[in-house]
């Protein structure tokens, strides 16, 4: 590749011509990784074209053995960089030499790792913990915080004041900001208005809203007044929130008249009420037009519901109360319901503190929503460790929302792969100066290593944690981190005080199969509410015997279940291949096909259908593909019953759920016992269709 590229290559690609003579005499005379780092930080820009920053990282590592020393990095931390960290700072207090030293340090003493973060964060007690986990029921069944009582709000408000907690922008809005006194203040008249409305401690309260201000303060709020969030998210359809609705069994939704995207007003709270919702709250959209709504009988606005009181002692609660209800797609047609509790928020806020680097000060951008786990990780992860939220109420896929990052001042910005590749298919982030970026992090689906190094080059090549777990984890179990050199799309470590393994079907160490975490960890699930917690984690995996004699606990570990595909590379590195069960992410959605396939059967023409994800060949964001069956007199053309099946999925579903391919077939494969055979599918749509 080296010997390919020629002056007029570079020129033709739009680099000046005596900076594409040094970019060549730096190839020729510089190792790899000392090549790149010059020429990543001297000589490309994000206002060159994309295709010269690819070339120029192609060459420059073409030589580079990926057997022997994993794929090629694109971003290498100075010792300058690593020592402002959070990461670097723990170190110290600990006097370890290696981030390595680091990790083992916290998984083999994981009560004394969990006590340390708790007083780094400040996280506020009402009563001290008298021991930071009680295992005497095995790992499995850990008891945090022993004798505490604590509000996790609480802990969400020791940064100043006057400091930003939030700034917003509404789709063809201007910026503004709420500080972190105006936002407790807001915080406490939800509480109030809880308490005078007659809840009580334990009452579960949804909500449906996009994430705006006012729903971080709700959120706040019903925690605040000792309340359980039960989380909606606004794209769903009726019948989907009236399932979650009747799952945590809700007794008020806060939510939204409408939802305003590219001059059109999507309704909110009229699927609510087709969703047969308990009392309604109605937040009014401040920005563009009022649509005037006929409100059922019983059903609030925001000001006739708001108190007028900003004082509000927080209910006391022991660590295992609930503060949260999320669902999270299995393999079955009903969604887990997934409690977080008390103390779920510390491993959001510690995953934030050490793998995100977030600091007092910085601000984080993660487009989301409160009916997916990183909208309530989002909250705690700044708000804990003291930085401001910034929250855009828009579409973030063109231009305008890059503009918000930039005026915003957004120093970490999360986001989902799919999101990267319609940025770079567009080009609608070019010219924008993303300079104050210090990362990014990439979740919810598997990355594509071409659209991760687009993003770092639109911001001076900053790196991109990559950062993978679960709504019942609260937080990430691989990741990466800023002492450590990113090579895009791949992870390089298991996060702080948790650690996992990876098995073949044969339950024997692999360097590529399924995923198993090895408990315990604070944010790690105990129960779900519709479901049996052992049978869908633990049941059927083996113990893992003691590897330190030291180590706690002082008896083998139980492996927990979690579903990942993962392959461990050269040079340290980790990629995930997506699920080895039947759920899948879609857009950054987890969804089951069972979710999927009970929707499409009830289209007419329809005998049954089989949902499978596949992921391109060059990796990326999973593809829906459904096969499908269909009755003996029904004659459909392919295109039209694409059409019609992804009719239903936005009507019943979720809109931002999008089929790419359809497959008429005569019969779907099953086993002895009548199981559908996915993989065999997955299988035979790859051989059948290369690129895809």
């Amino acid at each position: 590749m080296a010997k390919e590229l020629t002056l007029e290559n570079l020129i033709e690609r739009g680099l000046d011509k005596s900076v594409s003579a040094e970019a060549l005499q730096l190839i020729s005379s510089s190792p790899a990784a000392e090549c790149w780092q010059k020429i990543s930080q001297e000589i490309l820009n994000p206002e060159l074209p994309f295709a010269l920053h690819k070339i120029l990282h192609e060459t420059v590592f073409s030589d580079w053995d990926a057997t022997t020393q994993g794929p090629p990095p694109a971003w290498f931390p100075s010792n300058e960089q690593i020592q402002t960290t959070n990461i670097a700072q723990l170190m110290k207090v600990l006097k370890l030499d290696s981030y390595e030293a680091l990790h083992a340090w916290s998984v083999t003493n994981r009560a004394d790792f969990w006590k340390l973060m708790i007083e780094r964060l400040g996280i506020q007690f009402k009563k001290e913990f008298t021991e930071i986990v009680d295992l005497s029921k095995g790992a499995e069944f850990p008891r945090w915080l022993v004798d505490a009582k604590l509000n996790i709000t609480e802990s969400c408000f020791n940064a100043p004041a006057h400091a930003t907690a939030i700034v917003s922008q509404s789709e063809g809005g201007t910026l503004s900001t709420m500080t972190y006194k105006r936002l407790n203040s807001l915080t406490n008249r939800v509480a109030n208005a809880l308490m005078d409305a007659g809840f009580k401690p334990g009452d579960t309260i949804a909500v449906d809203m996009p994430m705006t201000a006012e729903s971080v303060a709700i959120y706040l709020g019903i925690i605040r007044a000792g309340g359980v969030v039960v989380s909606i998210a606004d794209s769903f359809a009726p019948h989907e929130i009236e399932m979650r609705l009747k799952l945590a069994k809700a007794k008020a939704i806060f939510t939204q008249d409408y939802i305003p995207r590219a001059g059109k007003h999507l309704p909110l709270y009229a699927r609510v009420v087709a969703a047969n919702a308990p009392k309604a709250i109605v937040i009014p959209c401040k920005h563009g037009e009022t649509v005037r709504l006929q409100l059922r009988d019983g059903d609030l606005t925001w000001e006739q519901f708001l108190s007028d009181n900003n004082q509000f002692d927080s209910i006391v609660r022991l660590p295992s109360d609930y503060t949260n209800i999320l669902f999270s797609s299995g393999t079955t047609g009903e969604p887990k319901a997934i409690p977080w509790t008390q103390t779920t928020p510390i491993k959001s806020a510690v995953d934030g503190h050490l793998h995100h680097d977030i600091q007092s000060g910085d601000v984080v951008a993660w487009p989301t929503n409160l009916g997916w786990m990183m909208g309530p990780w989002l909250i705690y992860a700044s708000l804990i460790n003291q930085a401001t939220i910034a929250l855009y109420d828009g579409a973030p896929t063109g231009r305008a929302f890059g503009e918000f990052v930039q005026n915003a001042r957004v120093t970490m910005l999360g986001v989902v792969p799919s999101l990267v590749k319609t940025w770079k298919n567009t080009s609608c982030m070019k010219g924008l100066d993303w300079r104050r970026i210090k990362a990014f992090s990439s979740t919810g689906e598997c990355s594509n290593p071409d659209d991760m190094l687009f993003l770092m080059s639109l911001a001076d090549y900053r790196p991109v944690i990559e950062y993978c777990g679960g709504t019942e984890i609260g937080g990430g179990y691989i990741t990466s981190t800023l002492v450590q050199s990113a090579a895009p799309a791949t992870f390089t470590t298991p996060t702080l005080g948790l650690d996992f393994t990876i098995l073949d079907e044969n339950g024997q160490p692999t360097d590529n199969g399924e995923v198993f975490l090895i408990p315990p960890s604070i944010g790690l699930s105990t129960e779900l509410l519709n479901k049996d917690h052992h049978e869908v984690y633990f049941e059927g995996t083996p113990d893992l015997a003691r590897r330190n004699e030291k180590a706690e606990p002082p008896h083998a570990n139980p492996l927990r279940r979690h579903g990942d595909q993962i392959e461990r590379l050269a040079g340290g590195y980790y990629r995930i291949h997506g699920r080895v069960d039947d759920t899948m992410n879609i857009g950054g959605i987890k969804v089951s096909s069972a979710e999927i396939e009970r929707t499409l059967n009830t289209v007419n023409g329809i005998r049954e259908t089989a949902a499978i994800a596949v992921s391109p060949e060059d990796g990326g964001p999973s593809r829906l593909v459904v096969y499908a069956v269909l009755l003996p007199d029904a004659e459909i053309l392919k295109d039209k019953l694409k059409d019609a099946l992804q009719a239903e999925i936005k009507a019943h579903l979720n809109p931002l759920f999008r089929i790419h391919d359809v497959v008429i077939a005569e019969a779907l494969p099953r086993t002895a016992s009548n199981k559908v055979m996915r993989r065999v599918l997955r299988d035979k749509y790859r051989s059948a269709n290369v690129k895809i």
